[in-house]
């Protein structure tokens, strides 16, 4: 647990109680704090009550003025569409408001720090696409290669539940959107930007309420270094605003169309090859077509931003190039289930909007494609420059209707997951892959992703279990 700096007889509000905000009032009643929670569910008022915490009473009529500050969970908004009623009272009555990321930058660096021969270092991957599968590739390689490390933030841990770095230890932290727009204190040492694209609209107010979100770990943050995905003109500029000359260092520009050489220090995937560039001179390379654990143009981009970080960090190409052979990925992302009388069964229910499913349409041939959900802004039209290569789409959801009128490729209503399994898997043929990618979110459906994802896993088995029977009677 990280002790919190600052707090001793401190009065806080935690709003939300999910694992995040659980993590913040452990963590500030360990730091000497005084916490008052609320969560909007009364199951989850009651848990925290039974484990001691102290329970607002009323969301209404409340003394803001005893507040030093309110935590906020990450699934509140805080201004759009509308604040929470106890976030806009607290803005109303000027009390400072931050998260536990917050809480976390303010306190992790401690004076202890200058006893130790090589300090910590924190890592923040933030991007619409591929931060998860990132961070959990750089805490890879850096366990694989012997470095102390912790992965923290959206994925998995909390930020507040880590333990306090040690000599030379690298903390990795994914962080979303939600979590760096509210965050008062940020300072990684190295910032990675996957990629931009359509997402979280609602929350943000807009595209461009979303990209400042997303900007604030650069522009607030001030990193050592920026490694930026310049694949997407939002990349390009943010690249472009945080550099201080074409040759600035300290700006790494990840690309995975098309070498990119007339920068200070560059990574680019170009024909299977992942190239380093310095000064406008090749310096070192990977082959990543002898890594089949690397499938289309979203797993080379996340390999050339983790590779990045890595030699920021001092790690040798031939040291990275040998860690990445062991990656197998993230549960829901490219996730290969099965192979079946020569058909492969791909998970990548994580492709929860048109850009992610773009990208995995684009990395295989012979796609029974499986999609469909709660569309997002924009539909899925945009899908239509990449379904070539798509024999058939099977739509599940409330919205199918609507998606079919949408694709221009052979399609057919399955409505549910057994039904569009068992229908995708009845049309296909040796070589053909029946891939998960909805392109739209799963909560019309299923709580989250994940969900969606294991019940693709589930009828998957499910089918192949009764041909087996089928073909052994």
């Amino acid at each position: 647990m990280i002790k919190l700096q600052g707090c001793v007889d401190q009065n806080y509000m935690v709003l939300g109680l999910g694992r995040s905000g659980m993590a913040s009032v452990n963590t500030l009643i360990a730091s000497g704090a005084n916490v008052i929670c609320w969560d909007d569910d009364e199951e989850k008022r009651s848990l925290a009550s039974s484990k001691g915490f102290q329970i607002k009473d009323t969301i209404s009529d409340f003394d803001w003025q005893s507040i030093d500050r309110l935590i906020i969970s990450p699934g509140i908004p805080h201004h759009f569409p509308l604040p929470h009623p106890i976030i806009a009272a607290a803005i109303a009555a000027g009390v400072l408001i931050d998260n536990d990321v917050g809480l976390f930058f303010q306190s992790v660096a401690t004076e202890s720090w200058s006893n130790f021969s090589v300090r910590p270092k924190i890592v923040a991957v933030t991007g619409s696409n591929g931060k998860s599968t990132t961070a959990s590739l750089l805490y890879y390689i850096f366990s694989t290669l012997g470095y102390k490390s912790q992965l923290a933030g959206n994925i998995g841990r909390g930020v507040l539940d880590i333990n306090p770095p040690g000599n030379n230890e690298i903390i990795i932290l994914e962080l979303s959107s939600y979590q760096i727009e509210v965050a008062r204190t940020l300072s990684p040492d190295i910032a990675i930007f996957t990629n931009f694209s359509a997402d979280h609209i609602e929350r943000h107010g807009g595209l461009g309420g979303y990209l400042a979100a997303k900007r604030r770990l650069f522009a607030e943050g001030c990193p050592d270094y920026s490694i930026i995905g310049v694949d997407e003109i939002a990349g390009l500029n943010l690249a472009q605003q945080l550099a201080v000359s074409v040759g600035d260092e300290s700006v790494i520009r990840v690309a995975n169309k098309k070498s990119i050489t007339e920068f200070g220090w560059s990574v680019s995937y170009e024909n299977g090859q992942l190239l380093e560039y310095r000064k406008g001179r090749q310096t070192n390379s990977i082959d990543l077509t002898k890594y089949d654990n690397f499938v289309g143009r979203h797993s080379y981009q996340n390999a050339a931003s983790a590779y990045a970080a890595c030699r920021v960090l001092g790690l040798s190409p031939r040291k990275v190039a040998e860690a990445m052979k062991g990656f197998n990925g993230l549960a829901h992302r490219s996730q290969k289930i099965a192979i079946f009388n020569g058909i492969t069964f791909v998970n990548d229910s994580k492709a929860t909007n048109v850009e992610s499913a773009m990208m995995s349409l684009d990395a295989y041939k012979n796609i029974r494609w499986i999609c469909g959900g709660q569309q997002k802004d924009g539909g899925l039209s945009k899908l239509n420059s990449v379904t070539q290569s798509v024999k058939r789409a099977y739509i599940i959801g409330l919205e199918a209707e609507a998606i079919s009128r949408q694709i221009n490729c052979s399609s057919v209503i399955c409505n549910d997951m057994k039904k569009a399994v068992e229908q995708a898997t009845e049309d296909a043929s040796a070589g053909d892959v029946i891939l998960l990618a909805p392109a739209a979110s799963s909560f019309d459906q299923y709580d989250n992703f994940e969900d969606r994802g294991d019940d693709f896993i589930s009828q998957v088995k499910r089918v192949i279990e009764i041909s087996q029977k089928t073909n052994s009677t």
